[in-house]
């Protein structure tokens, strides 16, 4: 008695589940990324994740971003903290309209819900990039063109 109640709950529950509107079911997962593979956004930047959930799970993504010469990636805004270590080159790093140049050796941060800006001059930027929850890595590279 006791089997073919449980079966009749998962029956009836797997009735409701389909029945249910997909805008009010879970969103699709997206995709888990790849390391060692070049992504590059509509603006030219190109990022190779270093750490993802490819290899550390989802708390923390990390990567290398390099940021053509005289690059804008508009204002947008990211739904992790993100935090920017400048290797190379000049990053004129604007956080709610406070810009910042930031130059090799030191570090620009934004948290949500913070509009950013990332602006370059003549030499671009290397930056090593670091996303407070790691998914946010999935949603950037699921808008960029992975290279061959």
């Amino acid at each position: 008695m006791r089997g073919t109640l449980i079966f009749g709950f998962a029956i009836v529950g797997g009735m409701l589940l389909a029945l249910t509107p997909l805008s009010a079911q879970a969103p699709a997962a997206l995709p888990k990324t790849e390391l060692g593979v070049n992504y590059r956004s509509a603006t030219g930047s190109v990022l190779r994740l270093l750490l993802s959930d490819a290899n550390l799970g989802s708390e923390v993504s990390m990567g290398e971003i390099t940021f053509p010469p005289n690059s804008d990636s508009g204002d947008h805004q990211h739904g992790a903290i993100e935090i920017l270590y400048v290797l190379s080159g000049t990053l004129e790093h604007s956080v709610n309209g406070k810009t910042q140049i930031l130059t090799a050796g030191m570090v620009g941060y934004v948290k949500p819900p913070d509009k950013i800006r990332h602006k370059t001059g003549a030499d671009g930027a290397k930056v090593l990039v670091t996303w407070v929850p790691g998914e946010e890595a999935n949603k950037i590279v699921a808008r960029w063109k992975k290279e061959p």
